[in-house]
């Protein structure tokens, strides 16, 4: 089973780890890593190198896609090899995915038309404007029409791990959580800009600026 997940400049790691490190436990998985060439592309920071193993026009029929967000996608809305390759390679997978703003693609490739999605929450508006109906869950699912979105980076890895369910079973999505010690118990209730205050919020608008 094949699962691939796209890399373009400026994405945001985790998206893209996140999901990888949980598939790529169960051995009947094989995850690729595709992009428009083979090669390195750089993480919104510049300071994450991630490998291009396959270029896009080398894997036409993916199990699975899995689209990590980050700043480099607001630069791919416009029709291009991305977009193109979602649309091409959608009716053949068992799921298409996003981490993310990786929706944000979804969207503009039409896949998500009318259709729940969530993102990060600093995207959730633009989804809006691309044709889905933006809430603010952690995955939202619409199996029959093969489509599973989940909200910022680290939801990457619930969704993953659902993934593992639906793929195989839920012992071995079981299995993947606990290879992995997923046991989230974070010293803050942090998680999502309604559980915290306005000094946090003016933080994480400067830390988001310095990556713009």
């Amino acid at each position: 089973m094949q699962i691939a997940i796209p890399l373009y400049p400026r994405l945001t790691a985790l998206d893209a780890i996140g999901p990888y490190e949980v598939l790529q436990r169960i051995p009947s998985i094989d995850v690729v890593f595709v992009g428009e060439r083979r090669g390195e592309v750089r993480t919104e920071n510049g300071f994450l190198g991630l490998t291009v193993d396959a270029a896009l026009d080398e894997v036409a029929a993916p199990d699975v896609v899995v689209v990590p967000g980050g700043i480099g996608t607001r630069g791919m809305l416009a029709p291009g090899p991305y977009l193109d390759w979602l649309r091409a390679v959608h009716p053949g997978t068992r799921y298409t995915t996003s981490v993310c703003s990786g929706s944000l693609l979804l969207a503009a490739a039409g896949l998500l038309d009318g259709l729940t999605a969530t993102t990060h929450w600093g995207a959730l508006e633009l989804l809006g404007r691309l044709g889905a109906v933006p809430v603010s869950e952690r995955v939202v699912e619409h199996l029959d029409r093969r489509v599973i979105t989940a909200a910022g980076v680290s939801a990457g890895i619930d969704m993953a791990i659902r993934l593992a369910e639906l793929l195989v079973d839920g012992v071995a999505a079981r299995a993947a959580q606990v290879a992995i010690e997923y046991d989230p118990q974070p010293p803050f209730d942090a998680g999502h800009p309604s559980r915290v205050d306005g000094e946090v919020m003016a933080r994480v608008g400067e830390y988001s600026a310095l990556r713009a």
